[in-house]
């Protein structure tokens, strides 16, 4: 199967698993463990995880499978993950400051584009010699290390900023409940 066909089967994976990740968390009895790698509320924050955490679990299958040959991989997939995760809140907060309010059917799309354009973008640049010097390489996994790191850390303990903030609830992060199960003693309430 040749890099095109990767990464639209990894674009339909994420689309599909990601869409999974969303209701995961609830699915599992609010376990916290699971909630590290889904979202466990509804903050522009966690639904990154929707786009990234698959993201992250494909591009190990393709590792295993065509990526060690390809010297750029790992900063190309990290700058491809960024560059999605980045599209969400830009293309949510546009349109739902443009038109005052969100829709769910605009919110699954601003996710379908992040998804579209990470995949473009890895599926662009993974046949080019752009970043494939040693420190690249170096950097690129140090960065897919530093985003997975940033959701677990980020979920156990959220910034008390606008893009953590559930705006269902007005918490950060797991909800209270959960995060006392775990000793947590960052304040989760705004």
């Amino acid at each position: 199967m040749n890099k095109r066909k990767w990464s639209i089967a990894g674009a339909l994976f994420t689309i599909l698993a990601g869409s999974g990740l969303h209701f995961l968390y609830g699915w599992s009895g609010r376990n916290t463990a699971v909630g590290l790698f889904s979202a466990v509320n509804e903050s522009t924050w966690e639904h990154l995880k929707l786009l990234a955490i698959p993201m992250l679990v494909f591009a190990i299958v393709e590792y295993a499978v065509y990526g060690r040959k390809v010297a750029n991989f790992a900063p190309v997939r990290a700058l491809s993950i960024l560059a999605g995760m980045a599209a969400i809140p830009v293309l949510f907060y546009t349109y739902a400051g443009i038109v005052g309010q969100n829709f769910l059917a605009a919110d699954i799309g601003t996710f379908i584009i992040g998804v579209l354009l990470a995949y473009s973008l890895s599926n662009r640049y993974l046949d080019t010699p752009a970043l494939s010097s040693k420190k690249c390489v170096a950097a690129g996994w140090a960065l897919l290390a530093l985003i997975l790191a940033a959701f677990i850390v980020f979920t156990l303990y959220p910034p008390q900023i606008g893009l953590f903030r559930d705006p269902v609830t007005g918490l950060y992060g797991l909800p209270p409940q959960d995060a006392a199960a775990v000793g947590m003693l960052s304040p989760t309430a705004v």
